[in-house]
């Protein structure tokens, strides 16, 4: 299935963010499993009360980030997934597993019935705030090829937030989109420096000027700047739809209403 295929469009996507509270196992768990979900279906319903394009669910209280989350994570995440699915059983949904737990997130996608994952590190290494993240493109499509979940999309951070580039300063991003592309990514995503942070317009243009597949803006979209993103085959926002604009707040209902309303104006 191809982008617009799951999205009916191949312009000016909406994703909102599903930010679940702290998984079982990690620092700052608190509420149960069960908690979570209905926490979680909760948003989802705010969502697509306001004519939401697509969600995607992350674990992004799960701090400090383990490049290797325990089974408790991906097994809450699959409870928490196949509720939100059940509630929106037509909408595009997906899945990201912090940090770059790329094949848990294939595994949850398959299992919960989700239609793509985000995924960090597929071309090129780094070094992220949770230390060196190295490329995991073979590794991943062909775990994707061996467990049947061809359909799952994987859309791919290139020049991720949160993490430095030295290692790889002599390659710029138009490159490293055409290297995700070579190694058949999905799409490729586009973001600031870090979570809320505005991603550069001019990025954006040569990025979506390299490549062929859809560029995607992963973070610091708002209403205010909206307009410079349009031309982005899809925006997935969290932070603004958030009470206050931070990403760790509930999901505001006015705000979401909002920004789907000016969009669905800027799109006519």
């Amino acid at each position: 299935m191809k982008y617009s295929d799951l999205f009916g469009r191949l312009r000016s996507v909406v994703i909102g963010m599903i930010h679940v509270k702290a998984l079982p196992g990690t620092p700052l768990a608190g509420t149960g499993v069960s908690g979570i979900t209905e926490e979680a279906c909760r948003e989802a319903q705010i969502y697509l009360d306001a004519g939401i394009d697509g969600l995607m669910v992350e674990n992004m209280h799960d701090v400090p980030y383990s490049f290797s989350p325990g089974p408790e994570v991906c097994a809450a995440m699959t409870v928490v997934c196949v509720a939100v699915r059940s509630l929106c059983p037509s909408l595009p949904l997906g899945i990201q597993i912090l940090s770059a737990a790329n094949r848990p997130a294939m595994a949850v996608a398959l299992a919960a019935g989700l239609d793509f994952i985000r995924a960090e590190g597929f071309v090129f290494s780094h070094v992220a705030d949770e230390g060196l993240l190295n490329a995991c493109a073979g590794e991943l499509l062909r775990y994707r090829k061996q467990v049947g979940a061809e359909h799952v999309q994987i859309f791919t951070d290139i020049k991720k937030k949160h993490s430095s580039h030295a290692l790889t300063s002599d390659v710029n991003i138009e490159e490293t989109a055409r290297a995700a592309e070579f190694f058949l990514s999905d799409g490729v995503i586009v973001t600031g420096t870090a979570t809320g942070m505005q991603a550069d317009p001019k990025e954006l243009r040569e990025v979506s000027q390299s490549v062929r597949i859809p560029v995607l803006i992963g973070s610091g979209v708002t209403y205010d700047n909206v307009d410079q993103f349009l031309g982005a085959s899809g925006m997935i926002v969290g932070s603004h739809f958030k009470r206050d604009g931070h990403w760790a707040s509930a999901v505001d209902p006015e705000r979401v209403q909002r920004f789907m309303d000016k969009i669905r104006r800027l799109r006519t």
